[in-house]
């Protein structure tokens, strides 16, 4: 296990900001927190499919503690494949924005009000292509130097929680577990299971190549991190 003091936010920020963000670990990251169902689907970035464009926000700050954490929220429910489950916020490309990094920005704020002014803009991970939902991803990294207040959109969002990053980089956090989808079918999939919350598919799949990005470019024992 990774030790959480080499986690406080100051030199975690300061690796997200050292980053070459254009030498991303890409689908082979990805693919390692894949369900294993349609896996040709899922590196094809939609080729031939006219997927809804959209993005969203990897958004690191401190907690209480100086630690460096993440906020993922839990959907509402609703008719739809991703219902209730535990994402990054962001949403659709929309006509008026100007690119997508304004919509990550945009639907964070919409989703958990996050002011986009006050967000530093660190990088961009690779897209992602989810075939149930036929999205195609671009996850953004964001940095805020405190911790913010949350607005949830009760519409959108049913809990907003807060993830120490220490946690994704504990071997002992990753398992495999039964899934249930919102078809009904159940499949076993790798999964991050912390603090009672399990955290699959697509949002598993973009942790898991920030991981391998930061375990890559900031190896502990060097550069203070």
């Amino acid at each position: 296990m990774v030790q959480a003091d080499l986690f406080r936010y100051n030199a975690f920020a300061g690796c997200l900001r050292s980053l070459d963000y254009s030498s991303l670990p890409g689908a082979e990251s990805q693919l390692q927190m894949a369900p294993a169902i349609r896996p040709e689907d899922i590196p094809s970035q939609a080729r031939g499919r006219q997927p809804v464009i959209s993005s969203v926000l990897l958004l690191v700050y401190p907690d209480s503690r100086g630690r460096a954490t993440a906020v993922f929220i839990q959907r509402a429910t609703y008719d739809g494949v991703h219902s209730g489950q535990i994402s990054l916020p962001g949403g659709r490309n929309e006509t008026g924005d100007p690119s997508l990094l304004h919509t990550a920005l945009r639907e964070t704020h919409e989703e958990i009000g996050i002011e986009p002014e006050k967000v530093e803009v660190a990088g961009k991970l690779s897209d992602l292509y989810i075939p149930p939902s036929n999205h195609l991803v671009s996850p953004y990294i964001g940095l805020l130097d405190c911790r913010p207040g949350f607005v949830p959109d009760p519409r959108e969002v049913e809990m907003v929680l807060e993830i120490g990053l220490a946690a994704f980089f504990d071997p002992g956090s990753i398992r495999r577990l039964p899934i249930t989808l919102a078809g009904g079918q159940c499949l076993q999939t790798p999964c991050y299971s912390i603090n009672g919350h399990i955290i699959w598919g697509a949002t598993a799949m973009m942790v898991s190549e920030f991981v391998e990005l930061i375990r890559r470019c900031c190896p502990t024992g060097s550069k203070g991190f």
